[in-house]
């Protein structure tokens, strides 16, 4: 193709000899102008193919053919004005004239510029079918030279600005060299000023953007220490707690164990010391400071680079996760920074993250971020703390340490019921030991009293015999149905006491009793279910029916719900149930439906596990994310077992009599049920399939004029009695019996039925 394209060259260009005279000319006639272009493209084309060696070379030849002919149009249009009134007596006279004109005039088109200028040019008009034709050859261009226009002008625009930036910079450079600034004139200076102005806000912008805040708090959970970054210095210091405030809590806990003891000499019951629970390890975070100032940097040029300009105010290092308190420049959407939560745990290798957007009470952006190695949190920890300690009420609830390390104690009369859900291995059943553990180190057996149920008899079974307990462990799922109808009816007895004696709660019925000297107070009763599903599953109705009154009226009463279950689906949490229980707790889920059923929200979902909770008490704008305390199977047993050395059970003997009745009762009615489950039109079905020799639902359908479902019990009652087969597919069922024998039978019966 290469020597083919340079033979045509000399031969055009040239016109050497006869040959090449007469191919001239005949190109001219065929294709005017576009002679000229044919040698070169085509030695273009030919370099192409074997540079590059590719299929495409052949595509490239076809655009490259089309574009000639374009071109010729194109021509024809332009210097051929009166080609259409000329050329009008059919196709051949069109052609011959074109021929004979291009051989003349090498500016049109020849015949290939005819062909088409000339139907184009009576459809559209010279100038509608010029501009088509130069569309069509800017097109061509693109395709044969590979050109992309909307990147190349992206491509220039971005070179442009950074040649102003590097060119901002030198100057800016030149002029801090140079003692003073030379003198422009008034009108240049200041059109320089503004567009020097409108670059120097850009570049301060990206620096602002990219440079961590000096102002940086750190508060770092680290043997009690938090630290704050200077400007000044550089570097963070570290504020230790004072040594009076410890002298203090130190004072308050002999206080406190002080009381305990006169209360154990007076009602001959001993607090489990603290010492049966493990001592936690004070661990610094890995890295220390220098870890998390580096991530904090990262985690602002990660939102620039996303075009959110954020700092990084303040940083709140927990147990398990770190929080990084963003404040979001002006005119920053917060849903923005929401929707990058993939992208920011991408860029900054986290396990998952969780966006809290907005902090309540704050103006700020919360990402918490899983630590490298996580933190136990001991339940001693929790309750050797003066808030605990110092806690007035006797349901305090040792939950556990929140994002910034700060203990974090609920009271459960408070909540005052409570919702607990968790995927298996979340920490769930940790979470209710520690609750319970909490009130065997906080009241007395006077004072709270437990009603548990486990339907999974491994799990509670261990708190069988303390003295709080009102009952013994309920396993049975049925007996649980009687346990909470039993809890229903006590707190109508209660209100039934309030009514008595004018008051609205069981604190101002304590009171009337201690004024009228009375030493009989009504306790507290907290009733732990440790899952739901299961109870659901048996005896759905009376369990929810029971579990709504209770949440609806028993707070008054001083009876509080702590229901636990690992499956939180509507089937078993029903909107009923969520309506009257305002509390939540939940740990890890696995999808986000399943966050949306227990909170009302996304956010469990993205949960860590091994304790990492969400808690959301009755009235909160937002849950708060709770690393709750460890409590291990030995620690429980220690204290279970110190608590039955000093105090025997003594369970009420008329509340097992009322559950026992009450299943019982289930029993018989279930049993009568059982026996005169028979259907009156058995019988009659019998003789009719006895008869005709076929049994199928259908058939008894349309014989006795019943349902579906009857007719299907009829069936199976049939097959009890051996009187048809069994299922067999698609196969019908067979008659077993005779028509002698069913006789027989018949016979036998009324005989019988006579003597009697």
């Amino acid at each position: 193709m290469v020597i083919f394209s340079v033979l045509l060259g000399v031969l055009i260009y040239n016109q050497s000899g006869i040959m090449g005279q007469q191919i001239s000319s005949i190109l001219s006639g065929v294709m005017g102008f576009i002679k000229y272009i044919v040698p070169i493209g085509t030695f273009l084309i030919a370099i192409y193919k074997l540079c590059n060696k590719k299929e495409d070379a052949y595509i490239k030849l076809f655009q490259y053919a089309l574009l000639l002919v374009c071109v010729a149009i194109f021509m024809h249009i332009v210097y051929l004005p009166k080609d259409v009134e000329q050329f009008s007596n059919g196709f051949l006279d069109t052609v011959t004239r074109a021929y004979e004109q291009g051989k003349t005039d090498d500016k049109v088109g020849g015949v290939i510029g005819a062909i088409g200028a000339i139907p184009l040019t009576k459809l559209l008009g010279k100038v509608g079918a010029s501009i088509l034709v130069l569309g069509v050859e800017l097109i061509l261009i693109i395709l044969i030279f590979n050109i992309n226009p909307i990147e190349e002008i992206r491509v220039r625009l971005a070179e442009r600005e950074e040649r102003k930036l590097a060119e901002e910079k030198e100057r800016i450079k030149e002029e801090r060299k140079k003692p003073t600034v030379m003198k422009v004139e008034e009108n240049e200076d200041k059109k320089e000023t503004r567009r020097e102005k409108r670059l120097r806000e850009k570049e301060e912008q990206r620096r602002a953007a990219l440079e961590l805040d000096d102002q940086i708090t750190i508060n770092l959970n680290d043997d009690g220490k938090s630290s704050k970054k200077k400007a000044s210095e550089g570097y963070i210091e570290e504020n230790l707690f004072k040594k009076e405030q410890e002298q203090k809590q130190e004072k308050v806990k002999e206080v406190l164990q002080l009381e305990h003891a006169l209360t154990v000499e007076d009602e001959h019951y001993e607090f489990p010391p603290v010492q049966l629970l493990s001592e936690g390890e004070k661990k610094s975070v890995k890295g220390g400071k220098k870890a998390v100032t580096d991530t904090a940097a990262k985690l602002q040029k990660t939102l620039y680079s996303f075009g959110v300009s954020a700092k990084v105010e303040n940083v709140s290092v927990g147990p398990a996760i770190t929080r990084y308190e963003l404040k979001p420049a002006e005119g920053v959407r917060v849903s923005k920074i929401a929707n990058l939560a993939d992208d920011i745990a991408l860029n900054l290798a986290a396990e998952t993250i969780r966006i809290e957007a907005p902090i309540p009470g704050k103006q700020a952006v919360g990402i918490e971020i899983p630590n490298k190695e996580n933190e136990i949190v001991h339940l001693r920890d929790i309750i050797d703390c003066s808030k605990f300690i110092e806690h007035k009420s006797k349901l305090a609830f040792a939950l556990g340490k929140d994002v910034a390390g700060e203990e974090v104690v609920t009271d459960i009369a408070k909540m005052p019921h409570v919702l607990i859900a968790g995927a298996t291995g979340s920490g769930k059943s940790v979470c209710i030991n520690t609750l319970i553990a909490s009130i065997i180190y906080k009241a007395k057996p006077s004072e709270v009293k437990l009603v548990m149920v486990d339907p999974k008899v491994v799990e509670l079974s261990v708190y069988n015999g303390i003295p709080h307990l009102l009952i013994p462990v309920v396993t049975d799922p049925k007996k649980a149905a009687g346990a909470l109808a039993w809890a229903v009816q006590e707190m109508e007895n209660r209100y039934s006491l309030f009514a008595s004696k004018n008051v609205r709660d069981i604190k101002g019925y304590n009171e009337e009793l201690d004024k009228e000297g009375s030493t009989e107070k009504l306790p507290q009763i907290v009733i732990i279910i440790d899952e739901l599903a299961d109870l659901m599953m048996v005896s759905s109705k009376e369990v929810e029916d029971s579990i709504c009154r209770l949440a609806q009226k028993a707070r008054a009463a001083g009876m509080h719900l702590v229901i636990a279950t690992q499956r939180p689906s509507v089937d078993v949490i029903t909107g009923i149930i969520k309506a009257n229980i305002p509390s939540r707790i939940s740990f890890a889920v696995s999808s986000q439906v399943d966050s949306r059923t227990i909170l009302d929200m996304a956010g469990a979902e993205k949960l860590l596990g091994k304790g990492d909770m969400l808690f959301y008490p009755a009235g909160a704008a937002k849950p708060t994310r709770v690393q709750g305390a460890f409590i291990s199977d030995k620690e429980v047993e220690k204290v279970v077992d110190f608590v039955k050395a000093n105090g025997e059970a003594t369970y009420n003997d008329d509340i097992l009599e009322q559950i026992e009745k009450a299943n019982s009762t289930d029993k018989e009615i279930e049993e009568q049920e059982n026996d005169d489950d028979t259907d009156p039109l058995l019988m009659e079905a019998i003789e009719v399939v006895v008869e005709t020799g076929q049994a199928s639902t259908s058939f008894i359908q349309r014989r006795f004029k019943v349902g579906y479902a009857r007719a299907g019990r009829i069936i199976d009652q049939m097959e009890e009695r051996g009187i048809i087969s069994g299922f067999q597919g698609s196969k019908p069922r067979e008659v077993l019996m005779s028509k002698e024998r069913w006789q027989e039978l018949k016979t036998t019966s009324y005989t019988q039925t006579e003597n009697v």
